[in-house]
């Protein structure tokens, strides 16, 4: 029993080990559907800003953990 906790615990460290990351996310997402939908911004401006969003947020978790270790 012990093993299948710790395969689970691992499992969702997976996805939510970096708490930061993942609200960044979303409200980076969020942030841009509200800005295509009721700004008219343009689709293909929106999930360009997306991309960069995403990877600015990527390289400043990166940066972080690596500070930590």
């Amino acid at each position: 029993m012990n093993i299948v906790r710790l395969a689970v615990r691992e499992f969702i460290g997976m996805f939510v080990d970096d708490g930061n990351l993942a609200l960044l996310a979303l409200l980076l997402v969020a942030a841009i559907t509200a800005s295509v939908k009721f700004l008219a911004l343009p689709p293909l401006f929106g999930g360009v800003l997306l991309l960069i969003g995403c990877l600015a947020i990527l390289v400043q978790s990166v940066r972080r953990a690596a500070r930590h270790q």
